[in-house]
């Protein structure tokens, strides 16, 4: 298990747990975290997971390739340490991750 904070914009923390593997946009649809809306299921086909990466884990977490790069055009409020959460897949290296959710989906 490996578990993930998601922080909204109101600064409601959400601490859950997530398998090896699943994404971040799975276990925040499973919490029903506000602000993960991910209306392609995780196909990258949308920005609709897009989260901003906590300082501390954007190194482990690592940069977005480039078709998850052109996707976040259309992220609103889009920023350097943006990503979609379909594409981080868990692994034990990111127990403890941390997410900010956006103001708004694109």
């Amino acid at each position: 298990m490996v578990q993930i904070t998601f922080i909204t914009p109101a600064g409601v923390e959400h601490r859950l747990d997530g398998d090896i593997g699943q994404s971040v946009m799975e276990i925040g649809k499973r919490g029903a975290v506000d602000g993960i809306v991910g209306e392609c299921d995780g196909s990258a086909a949308c920005a609709t997971c897009h989260v901003h990466v906590d300082p501390a884990w954007l190194a482990s977490v690592g940069p977005p390739l480039p078709d998850e790069e052109d996707l976040l055009d259309f992220a609103h409020g889009r920023r350097a340490d943006s990503r979609l959460s379909c594409q981080i897949r868990l692994r034990p290296a990111l127990d403890g991750l941390i997410v900010h959710t956006p103001e708004e989906q694109g």
